[in-house]
């Protein structure tokens, strides 16, 4: 396919194929019912001249791939989207496409047959949450029916054609036991863990792209009792929170094509503060909202959890901080004071070169001196000995007292 799809045998053009079957179809694909394009699809195949030298198998494949052009949604990439074990669809331009599966990256033999086919499966999926796509808003967010995350670049800024990015919605709710049996965090680590959280310490969750961070936050938010009231705050919802009835959920929303209509994290955290919540989520802190964030953790919304970017705890800090100071021009030395007040645990995780998802650091923030934030390191990772505690204790323990759940964690 470069307009053709190769799997070690002769090329064969998948929309030539479908192009074909639009044209057999007397009443249209449109008006015919799945079952006859699948028909029409696995006869056009057979009757191809490559037909004589494909196997079985591949015919198969071919006969769904032209059906999923004429009838999907994401057309050839549909099967992929279908694919529990795909977590993340990455399409650099209409011939080079490449997927993430089981925490590796694969090229994928797939393509579009040209760059204005792959710009129609972006339109799409624009049009479907109100926006558009093109040289004026050449950036497009989405989320599709599912919940997967889209992030889709208009070819007059992506060289090489349109970007097409889709993270899959994870449909398997991971627990806390499923991530000590993968060896993503060390027993003793979720243990306490699971105390603080339920003891309402503020804990941030830190990491890079693809890092965990929402799949962490989700298993932290197990072990909110069940009586509070929480008001969950997203760019695009992805959390899974259950077991808390009086639950609130929002959203954040984009301007229109005229630029009007758009509903920023930071107004939803304001707006929250109005609607007493024990706890506030943030899915994610990554611009002025995290004035809001750190205000409301440190005005009496203990148990609040959020996530970020970053490279290890002390990066994330310093992002916080730099994020603060832009966004309200306060002096760094107060910025730091009200981190080190509003966050009582940094937990920061990291892929590791074996593609596993891990916890490798889980800090506490021990207050300020001589101006710096002091960090109290619980648990650090270790490539021989994985998650492993480091012999310092927990130095505010006032919060697991009050709870009766001890003073060490």
């Amino acid at each position: 396919m470069r307009s053709n799809w190769n799997f070690a045998e002769p090329a064969v053009s998948v929309y030539g194929l479908a192009e074909t079957v639009r044209r057999t179809m007397a009443q249209g694909t449109r008006d015919a019912d799945d079952g006859q394009v699948r028909r029409c699809c696995e006869e056009a195949v057979l009757r191809c001249r490559e037909a004589p030298l494909l196997c079985a198998q591949t015919k198969l494949r071919l006969a769904r791939l032209v059906f999923c052009a004429l009838r999907c949604e994401l057309e050839i990439l549909q099967d992929l989207a279908d694919d529990p074990a795909v977590t993340e669809i990455m399409v650099n331009g209409p011939d080079r496409i490449f997927i993430e599966r089981d925490g590796e990256t694969f090229r994928a033999d797939l393509s579009f047959e040209t760059a204005e086919r792959l710009n129609q499966v972006i339109q799409r999926l624009a049009a479907r949450v109100g926006r558009e796509m093109n040289e004026l808003h050449p950036i497009v967010d989405a989320r599709l029916s599912d919940g997967s995350r889209v992030n889709a670049v208009h070819a007059g800024i992506a060289i090489d054609g349109p970007v097409l990015t889709i993270r899959k919605f994870n449909r398997s709710r991971m627990t806390m036991e499923d991530l000590v049996r993968q060896g993503d965090v060390c027993r003793d680590a979720s243990v306490l863990l699971q105390k603080l959280t339920a003891a309402g310490y503020n804990i941030f969750v830190s990491g890079g792209t693809s890092s965990g961070k929402t799949t962490f936050l989700n298993v932290l938010s197990d072990f909110i009792p069940g009586r509070e009231r929480v008001v969950v705050i997203e760019d695009s919802a992805e959390l899974q929170i259950r077991g808390i009835p009086n639950l609130v959920r929002m959203e954040a929303r984009n301007a229109n094509a005229q630029g009007k209509g758009a509903v920023p994290i930071r107004q939803l955290i304001r707006a929250s503060l109005r609607q007493r919540p024990d706890r506030i989520i943030v899915g994610e802190v990554r611009g002025e909202e995290v004035v809001d964030m750190l205000a409301a953790m440190s005005t009496g919304h203990d148990g609040s959890l959020s996530t970020g970017h970053a490279n290890s705890v002390r990066g994330m800090i310093g992002r916080l901080e730099t994020l603060h100071i832009s966004s309200s021009g306060f002096p760094a030395e107060s910025v730091r004071a009200q981190i080190a007040e509003a966050i009582d645990v940094f937990v920061h995780l990291a892929r590791t070169p074996d593609g596993h998802r891990r916890v490798v650091e889980i800090c506490e923030c021990a207050g300020l001196k001589d101006g710096e934030i002091l960090l109290n390191p619980l648990y650090c990772y270790d490539p021989e000995t994985g998650l492993t505690a480091t012999g310092s204790r927990l130095q505010k323990t006032s919060k697991l007292r009050l709870h009766g759940l001890g003073e060490e964690g």
